[in-house]
């Protein structure tokens, strides 16, 4: 029998299909960047923690895929008889195993018995994270180890780096003791019925639903809709699925169409969704788009941020999680309808929110609408650098005040049956400007690849050739989100702009 490690019992709770392809059919996962981008950050605040429980360096730590699990099941038996940290220790009782993060040694009335902390990059514990704790426990105890206590150490984004790379104080913990060693019965169960699991010859039949993506997103979702009747018009489509009625209607009845949900369980913006999806027909209410941006005279700007959230912070005065501006475009229309474009990119490694925010002073001006597209995001990280910097605080907020956000007049005028119900800018870009692709783009596409690749551009050790090739991406995809910006206003007011 292969013992099972804790993190395919976990899959197996998340979805018995999971694991089953886990561990028959690897091969067929496919992790999304953001999956990826979590595992990079969940490596990193766990050498952090490395540092935080050993400050004075006297800790092992065990790395089984580099000398094999056998014989890190042996390191790890021989250091627990010793009194030092151990990380990564790698635990067996046969059937299942664990890699614990951090061992602490104690000293219970002269008796030597451990504690046990796992790291997670989150901001608070989850239910799953009680799950994960009574795993862990049930291996440690039961292959011997003298486990007196198990905490959770999660990321406290209300802590303040204070820079000279002192990290006391980002993990905050919580002692999850009694929650893990109360379901041992509980977890003797889940490890039986993971390996009856695994002894199945076929693929097991179930299908596709919310369990796929909690607690985590799981990276065969692709191989298992591939292999399941696709609705034409999937009830996922409708936007905001918020009421109980609709709800419970689409669950009690397993509804997976569009066509299938009654015109009375859905708001105005549903309905017409439904209503476009399934004619084929565009929605546009040209009058009532023109006549919502006929207030804002020109000169008019265009502005998208992109900013950088990292869980272990590198600059003095931030917190975990605190989302820092280090790049912006900014289009401007004349009044001639002439455009021009700058932009801003700091890849120096300092702190970019000043010189962001006392450049995009002098590039807005002093009047005249600046577009954006959900304005929640933007107005949030200019009012955060006015509240950080106050030699700059009133002319920041003058910028905020004219905001003015195109998202509304998109979603209230505007529906093309392509956008899936969805008025994210990259769905509806391609509607109304079809000769403008994000997929074109080289490197950078998103926002989630531009989070990704800042830190790899700030490293000292990143070369100066790949340096130049993330800048150049960087800004091509910032400077396309502001030119869609412009092409949307050009759009709903019907005045032609050209843009070189």
């Amino acid at each position: 029998m292969r013992a099972l490690s804790k993190s395919k019992i976990l899959s197996y709770l998340q979805c018995p299909k999971r694991l089953w392809l886990e561990v028959k059919q690897p091969e067929l996962i496919e992790n999304s960047a953001a999956t990826e981008a979590s595992f990079k950050i969940g490596h990193q605040v766990g050498e952090i923690a490395r540092t935080l429980y050993d400050p004075n360096g006297n800790g092992v730590l065990i790395e089984p895929h580099r000398v094999g699990f056998e014989a890190a099941f042996s390191q790890t038996e021989n250091l627990l008889k010793s009194s030092a940290p151990i990380f990564e220790a790698a635990i067996t009782t046969g059937d299942a195993l664990a890699l614990a993060d951090v061992m602490l040694p104690m000293n219970q009335q002269g008796t030597p018995s451990w504690r046990m902390i796992e790291v997670k990059s989150s901001t608070s514990v989850k239910d799953y994270h009680k799950d994960d704790v009574a795993v862990q426990a049930h291996i440690a105890r039961s292959s011997g180890v003298a486990l007196e206590r198990i905490d959770v150490a999660c990321i406290d984004n209300q802590w303040i780096y204070p820079g000279e790379e002192n990290y006391q104080g980002l993990l905050k913990e919580t002692d999850l003791t009694e929650v893990a060693f109360d379901r041992t019965n509980e977890v003797e169960d889940w490890i039986k019925d993971a390996h009856k699991m695994i002894e199945k010859g076929v693929e097991p039949e179930i299908s596709t639903g919310s369990h796929c993506n909690e607690p985590y997103p799981c990276g065969f979702y692709h191989h298992c809709t591939r292999a399941e009747p696709q609705p034409q018009f999937p009830v996922s489509w409708l936007p905001d699925i918020r009421k109980r009625k609709l709800k419970e209607f689409i669950s009690d009845n397993g509804v997976t169409d569009l066509g299938e949900v009654p015109d009375d369980l859905l708001n105005e913006r549903q309905r017409r969704v439904k209503k476009h999806s399934l004619s084929g027909e565009l929605f546009f209410d040209k009058e009532g788009a023109a006549a919502d941006l006929a207030r804002y005279e020109l000169p008019a700007y265009f502005l998208d941020f992109e900013t950088i959230n990292l869980a272990v912070p590198i600059w003095k005065g931030r917190r975990a999680y605190q989302q820092v501006p280090f790049q912006y475009s900014l289009h401007k229309l004349s009044p001639n309808t002439a455009v021009s474009h700058e932009s801003f990119l700091d890849l120096s490694g300092k702190d970019p929110a000043e010189p962001l925010a006392e450049k995009l002073i002098a590039a807005c001006g002093d009047n005249g609408p600046i577009f954006v597209y959900n304005i929640g995001f933007e107005s949030a990280r200019i009012r955060e650098l006015a509240g950080q910097f106050p030699r700059i605080k009133r002319p920041l907020l003058a910028i905020n005040s004219r905001l003015v956000d195109l998202l509304v007049v998109a979603r209230e005028r505007y529906y093309h049956p392509s956008q899936q119900g969805s008025w994210s800018i990259k769905k509806v870009l391609p509607a109304i400007a079809p000769d403008l692709h994000y997929e074109d783009l080289e490197g950078v596409q998103d926002g989630g690849s531009a989070m990704a690749v800042f830190p790899e551009a700030i490293a000292a050790e990143t070369s100066l050739i790949r340096k130049s090739e993330i800048e150049a991406g960087l800004l091509a995809y910032c400077r396309l989100d502001t030119i869609a910006l412009v092409r949307l206003w050009s759009f709903f007011t019907g005045t032609p702009v050209k843009i070189d």
